[in-house]
């Protein structure tokens, strides 16, 4: 869900970078889920993203159906 915000708002991975402060390689490795986001990490993506969407919904992950 939060690549389509970042396709909605017209950024980039690195515009979110910027706006939140998390390093950019960090950011990508949250994003595929690499690595956990933390709460505070998730308020900042949200707030950047500037939408009113619930975390949990924002940070939803898909299945993939085979």
């Amino acid at each position: 869900n939060i690549k389509a915000e970042l396709a909605r708002k017209d950024m980039t991975v690195s515009d979110l970078s910027d706006k939140t402060g998390i390093n950019l390689s960090t950011l990508y490795g949250k994003l595929r889920g690499s690595y956990q986001v933390t709460v505070s990490e998730a308020i900042s993506i949200k707030t950047a993203l500037g939408v009113d969407i619930p975390l949990e919904v924002l940070f939803e992950k898909k299945e993939v159906r085979e």
